[in-house]
């Protein structure tokens, strides 16, 4: 009987020994385990001096997300000079310009008078798909009134030639009035007669030099 204990307790105790180094093991195993993981969770941000980005940002970028902007912000002065320049560079010299179609008539109040395209008289300038010696000149018979005058129609041309007959500008009721625009061009395919009826003028008007006075011809 005596025996059979002493073997009993002696077989447990072995048993308790081989076990305990396992135990120990293992918890060493999982604390290195953890040891990593946690050291492989903190990743290192690396700063590239060249390009002043960090690894994260890199990755970023190589993914297709947004990159931060880390220049300075535009100086002030400089964007408002540009501003400037640009709205410079859009206006046009469009004063005093009134725009009459073919037929059509207008009261100008600013200038006191009653004024009419009558009709394209004549357009002989070079089409715009052709090359010409000369680029040719369009006369346009426009009607003004004053409120105080009779109707006078005036000549008005795209260019100015004396010997030719020519005149740019007219003198009526105080102010000079200039052809400054006829449309549309004409090309190869429509000259003057396929235009007319169609044609479109701009006129300008502007203080005449003379001070007065109605023009008659």
């Amino acid at each position: 009987m005596v025996h059979r204990l002493i073997l009993t307790s002696f077989g447990i105790l072995t048993l308790a020994t081989c076990q305990n180094p396992k135990v120990s093991q293992s918890t060493t195993e999982q604390e290195t385990v953890k040891t990593e993981t946690s050291a492989n969770s903190k990743e290192p941000k690396i700063l590239d001096v060249t390009t002043n980005q960090t690894a994260g940002d890199a990755k970023a970028k190589a993914n297709g997300e947004p990159e931060m902007s880390v220049g300075l912000p535009p100086d002030k002065e400089a964007v408002e000079t540009a501003k400037k320049e640009q709205q410079n560079s859009t206006v046009k010299s469009t004063a005093g310009v009134v725009y009459l179609k073919e037929g059509e008539n207008k009261f100008l109040k600013e200038y006191e008078m009653n004024v009419t395209f009558k009709k394209m008289s004549e357009d002989s300038r070079c089409p715009k798909d052709v090359n010409c010696i000369w680029s040719g000149v369009a006369t346009a018979e426009v009607e003004f009134m004053g409120l105080y005058t009779r109707p006078v129609i005036l000549k008005l041309s795209t260019l100015s030639d004396a010997k030719k007959g020519y005149s740019k500008s007219q003198e009526f009721n105080g102010y000079t009035i200039s052809l400054v625009e006829v449309s549309p061009e004409t090309t190869s395919a429509k000259a003057f007669k396929a235009l007319q009826g169609s044609y479109r003028i701009g006129l300008q008007f502007s203080k005449g030099s003379t001070g007065g006075g109605t023009t008659t011809r």
